[in-house]
């Protein structure tokens, strides 16, 4: 179960660096179908020490082709729209006083 959670999450990671180097996604179809098959023809891989080695492979290409500059959503924090207009913090107004 631990290495279908790992494969799921190196395939997502995968995804996600692919769309950081092409962000327009008719440019990013044709390497998410790439990627795909290269996680397909390793399907039925059973044997654990083969397994390791893959994912071991998987995570030093993703490492080796991580982007400098990844994109991030314009609201996501440290995106460039990121608490731009934040609405002003509602103060109450001091209580009446009467002397």
């Amino acid at each position: 179960m631990a290495t279908k959670n790992t494969v799921l999450s190196l395939y997502r990671r995968s995804l996600k660096l692919a769309l950081d180097w092409a962000v327009h996604r008719h440019l990013w179809r044709g390497q998410a179908l790439y990627i795909r098959s290269l996680f397909e023809a390793n399907r039925n891989v059973s044997e654990p020490r083969q397994q390791r080695r893959i994912i071991q492979e998987t995570e030093e290409l993703l490492q080796k082709w991580k982007h400098p500059d990844p994109y991030r959503a314009p609201t996501a924090p440290g995106g460039s729209k990121y608490e731009r207009n934040v609405p002003a913090p509602i103060i109450d107004p001091p209580p009446h006083m009467t002397l």
